[in-house]
């Protein structure tokens, strides 16, 4: 319909999808009102590769693990929104009719998905309301690939409305909470899977990653996240908010509860020869021997980050990654602070190249009175201004304010040309193999620096709406989706509301304009008990090498006697 009737339409799809949600929980098998059974317990607290064993060997029933899920992903649904389209009948119906391969490396493990992938009679909405009503007809190629592999896909999870975002929030689907604490934000834009995950109301997920997607929310939500490599997880079956963007590759990638699920299920998929399903894949096995040298290696060089130079990481994020290092020292690893090239540099020319099309695509579908996202609102609605204006606002950045850090985001922030990509194009490839000489330069074949910490962001997660201040700073993950560096994120601990306090010498009003829109909302008192990540990063196609040295931190950790403790899942 013709703006601003659609309007109408949009009110209408909107309450037409919540609608549809209520009535099919509403409508599930008696079974997953009940309470869990002890039985449903020791499946939801079971090993996965036992699991797996378990459901292959007829001991335990798809169904039962199904069900025992549901129960939890229908009460995480009730305390966070983190559910978007519920699958539970038919998923029963696909196991009863043998299109889950029960023999498979992930007999029976449901699965939930990020709301833009594709599953056969259901919406692909991502958010936005001209997309309700147009269910696709058949599976897509990744969710095909997870059936063979014997996962059962249950739910759908929420994101924002841009896919741009740190939050997840739109009109169609509603608000996902952080299920710690109901203020805050899960992260975005797989804030649903992060939310779900660390509830408990799945095992396992998948999300996608622009700059930050899956990494940011389990930094916020406290689970497990692996941003693999273009071309190292499959993309083919989704539906996305800026067809054709490739400045910035978007990759698919795993989200799980626990670091044993996201190694398992990682190696699962790539031993399913991804590629046979899409042609982006590439033909690369999974890599026993790099696995295995890594977490045999009895002396690991990492390499520490502790600042993008942008935005310093708030004292929350900085405990964390000391936490993380001196667990490691005393593990016998050696552990040195670097200075990579200049993560600024990388911030500019990713968010010139991600944005080249003026913020076009993913306008074009919002209808009349939808909500746009609080971030991705107000970069957009700069991006439209006239040269003139922004000239002059830039001018007075940079010149009057002298906040040059702030300046350079907003010198170049319009639409290009083609031949103007091209340009930001080169520029990344320029700053690519800047990283690649440096860190070869730790080593004679870069031996010499096996893989680098940082902080997955500046701050813990941000109050709803907080990204209208904060969408500049993803620095810390926007970078290696420049680099295309295999980038995994394991919860530390939470913050301390006496140990994480601001100091009182740090003075937010002298800090660049991205720093300062970040540090608005920290409060350590406020966000006490909200989770805290580290970022391990590997680079490009390394995801065993960074899988494995996950877990010798983990293991470090855990000898200290201070090894993350995830969320109880509640008794159903």
């Amino acid at each position: 319909m013709i703006p601003p009737f659609d309007w109408f339409d949009h009110r209408a799809a909107c309450k037409r999808k919540q609608d549809e949600r209520a009535a099919r929980i509403a409508s599930l098998p008696k079974t997953y009102s009940y309470p869990l059974s002890s039985a449903e317990k020791t499946i939801l607290n079971e090993d996965i590769e036992d699991l797996v064993h378990d459901v292959q060997d007829g001991k335990k029933k798809a169904v039962d693990v199904l069900r025992a899920y549901g129960k939890v992903a229908v009460k995480a649904q009730e305390k966070t929104n983190s559910v978007t389209e519920v699958m539970l009948k038919e998923a029963e119906g696909w196991i009863e009719r043998g299109e889950i391969n029960t023999k498979g490396p992930l007999a029976g493990i449901p699965v939930s998905l990020k709301d833009s992938i594709h599953v056969g009679g259901f919406d692909t909405s991502v958010g936005y309301s001209v997309n309700v009503g147009k269910p696709v007809q058949s599976d897509g190629a990744m969710v095909r690939m997870l059936k063979d592999a014997g996962a059962v896909p249950f739910v759908k999870t929420a994101l924002p409305v841009t896919l741009l975002s740190f939050e997840s929030f739109n009109d169609v689907w509603g608000r996902c909470l952080n299920p710690h604490n109901p203020k805050y934000s899960p992260g975005g834009s797989s804030g649903g899977e992060g939310a779900l995950l660390a509830f408990g109301g799945s095992r396992i997920g998948i999300g996608s990653d622009v700059a930050g997607s899956v990494r940011a929310p389990a930094h916020y939500s406290g689970c497990y996240s692996l941003r693999c490599s273009t071309g190292r997880w499959p993309k083919l079956g989704v539906n996305t908010s800026m067809p054709g963007q490739e400045g910035i590759a978007s990759v698919f990638s795993p989200m799980t509860r626990t670091l044993m699920d996201l190694t398992y299920f990682t190696r699962s998929i790539i031993q399913m020869q991804p590629w046979t399903y899409d042609q982006s894949v590439h033909p690369l096995v999974w890599r026993s021997k790099a696995e295995h040298t890594y977490r045999d290696k009895k002396v690991l060089n990492i390499g520490i980050m502790r600042t993008d130079r942008v935005v310093d990481p708030s004292p929350a994020c900085a405990r964390a990654l000391d936490m993380a290092a001196s667990a490691l020292r005393d593990q016998g690893h050696h552990v040195f602070d670097v200075s990579p090239p200049n993560p600024y540099e990388a911030l500019v020319i990713a968010s010139n190249l991600l944005n080249a099309d003026g913020t076009r695509t993913f306008r074009s579908y919002f209808r009349t009175g939808e909500t746009d996202d609080a971030g991705a609102r107000e970069f957009g609605r700069y991006m439209r201004l006239p040269r003139f204006v922004k000239w002059v606002y830039w001018a007075y950045v940079k010149y009057l304010k002298r906040d040059e850090v702030w300046a350079g985001l907003l010198e170049h922030w319009h639409g290009k040309s083609a031949g103007e990509n091209w340009q930001w194009v080169s520029k990344r490839e320029v700053y690519k193999a800047r990283w690649h000489e440096w860190w070869n330069g730790f080593g004679e074949r870069g031996e010499g620096l096996d893989v680098i910490l940082t902080p997955p962001n500046a701050t813990p997660a941000v109050p709803h709406g907080g990204m209208k201040s904060a969408a500049a700073a993803c620095g810390y993950t926007f970078l290696f989706n420049l680099l295309d560096y295999s980038c995994g994120i394991l919860p530390v601990t939470h913050v301390d509301a006496v140990k994480d306090v601001l100091p009182r010498s740090v003075d937010v009003r002298r800090m660049n304009g991205v720093a300062r829109g970040a540090y608005q909302h920290y409060d350590a008192l406020e966000m006490a008990g909200l989770p805290v990540a580290v970022q391990v990063v590997g680079r490009r196609l390394e995801e065993e090498k960074v899988l494995a040295c996950m877990q010798r931190l983990e293991d470090a950790l855990e000898a200290k006697g201070e090894r993350y403790e995830l969320l109880k899942v509640p008794e159903v």
